[in-house]
Parts: structure tokens; sequence; C-alpha cells
């Protein structure tokens, strides 16, 4: 994946520009990126977690970015990126979530939905909506 910051500057008016967007939030994340997930999400981000619960901003970017956690690569699975106008789009993909918190091993299977909006020249996630799965057997 590109680097966050250059990928973000991609231009707005594309797929494609969308696509790039969200490659690069889903690379700030697991690269704990905190300044690019800073410029990345809206200040009125509206994330619900696995569990149901809604959170804002802060939540979201200090659960990625702590200094005791770090992630594995990740590989998306049934990913779409859907343009919803010049202004709106969403990506939405399955994945398992792997890394270490704590220094405790952890894995969890989601389903993952970002609504993003155009922002000045560049995109921001606006909402994040995740829904944990079951891992199967493999």
């Amino acid at each position: 994946m590109a680097p966050p910051a250059i990928a973000a500057e991609a231009p707005v008016g594309t797929g494609a520009d969308l696509a790039s967007f969200a490659d690069a939030f889903d690379a700030a994340q697991i690269a704990q990126d905190r300044a690019a997930l800073e410029r990345m999400v809206a200040d009125d981000l509206v994330f619900i977690d696995g569990s149901g619960k809604r959170y804002g901003k802060a939540f979201f970017i200090d659960g990625w970015t702590g200094p005791d956690d770090d992630y594995d690569p990740v590989m998306l699975k049934d990913r779409i990126v859907l343009p919803l106008g010049e202004d709106a789009g969403l990506a939405s993909a399955e994945t398992i979530l792997s890394g270490r918190s704590a220094g405790k091993p952890f894995r969890v299977r989601i389903r993952f939905t970002d609504i993003f909006r155009r922002h000045g020249d560049s995109w921001q996630v606006a909402y994040i909506h995740v829904t944990r799965m079951t891992i199967e057997q493999e």
C-alpha cells in the first residue's frame, strides 16, 4: 500500500482517488500513524464498534495508537469501494485483525464499513461500523 500521506492527497473526483484514500486510511491504522489519522478522520466521526457502542474520533484514534499495541499486516477480503456521488463514498471489507495488545496476542475476524465524505480537496472518514464475526476453522 502507498504511504498514507501521499495517497491521502490524491485528487478528489474519481473512484480511483476514493480507493487510494481508503487504502491510505487502512495503512494508517495498521501503522499506528496518529498524525495521518488525525487528518483523515472527521472531527464529528461516528464510530460503531464491534459491540454496537457508539464512540467518536478521539476514542477511535486512541484505540489504534495505543503504546502497548501493534498490528500484523492485514489482507482484505470481499472488498468494495463504492462512490456515492462526487462528495461521498464507502469502503467495506472483511479481514482478520491480529497483533498484540498489552503484550498479549489477539486475533479477531471483522467486517467493516467506512463512509467517506469530501473535505476540501481530499476525503475524510465520517462513519465507521465494525461487525465482529466468528473465525472459521482453517
